[in-house]
């Protein structure tokens, strides 16, 4: 069965438990079963892998292009990570290729930008025509929220960047998270904390394991394996 792509949202074509078939409104589509297929994304386009490799399909379940690669991914921001034999880099909502560049790994653009790691494995930001964001390069670099990305430095400590590859302040951390409406996971040498833009610590306690705030709560894990609720002042709420 197929449906013309006006009939239906990407949201509706859902993808099965095993991940080898798309359904739409409970019944199977398309008429075919893939060796493997990734769920559909805002572009209309979803990732699949049959015999003959992997590639994309339309909301139609048309091939997008004629390539075929050894890995695709989802499109984000209009952008697919793509595997070509060993070498990484990203195609459009066309499938044309987007730079000329290859690398060793390619992340998922988020907000217009991307993570990527060269040949001597050190990470860096590209922009959506495959340029680089900034000079620098990093021993990690992970994806930007909010405007802010976490990258490790060659010292191994981590710190905050923004799009242009400035540090956000003078903190460096043992090990960072992304902002989640303003505060952030970070760990120093006495455990893990939440923190503000400012890398200031939101409390002085320490903890083993931690969550992001949900609602104005999170989820910790003391040294001795309690499980407790904190408020964004670290007040104990709930012990569970």
């Amino acid at each position: 069965m197929q449906y013309a792509k006006t009939d239906m949202k990407y949201n509706e074509l859902i993808l099965s438990f095993d991940q080898t078939h798309f359904t739409y409104k409970g019944e199977n589509i398309f008429g075919k079963t893939f060796l493997q297929a990734l769920k559909f994304h805002k572009e209309g386009l979803a990732a699949v892998c049959d015999y003959s490799g992997w590639y994309h399909i339309t909301m139609q379940g048309c091939c997008l292009y004629d390539a075929r690669y050894s890995r695709t991914f989802g499109y984000y921001c209009q952008r697919s990570a793509v595997v070509d034999a060993q070498s990484w880099y990203h195609i459009d909502i066309v499938g044309k290729r987007v730079y000329s560049e290859s690398y060793v790994w390619c992340g998922n653009y988020q907000e217009n930008i991307c993570t990527v790691r060269c040949d001597d494995n050190r990470y860096f930001h590209i922009d959506l025509n495959g340029k680089p964001a900034y000079p620098e390069k990093y021993h990690y670099a992970g994806d930007f929220k909010d405007g802010f990305a976490c990258v490790r430095l060659p010292n191994g400590l981590y710190k905050h960047i923004d799009m242009k590859g400035n540090f956000l302040n003078n903190k460096m951390f043992l090990d960072l998270g992304v902002f989640h409406k303003g505060i952030a996971n970070a760990k120093d040498e006495n455990g893990w904390f939440h923190s503000d833009k400012n890398g200031k610590e939101l409390y002085p306690q320490r903890y083993q394991q931690i969550e992001v705030f949900y609602n104005g709560f999170a989820l910790t894990e003391t040294f001795d394996n309690q499980k407790i609720i904190i408020n964004e002042q670290g007040k104990t709420i709930l012990n569970l």
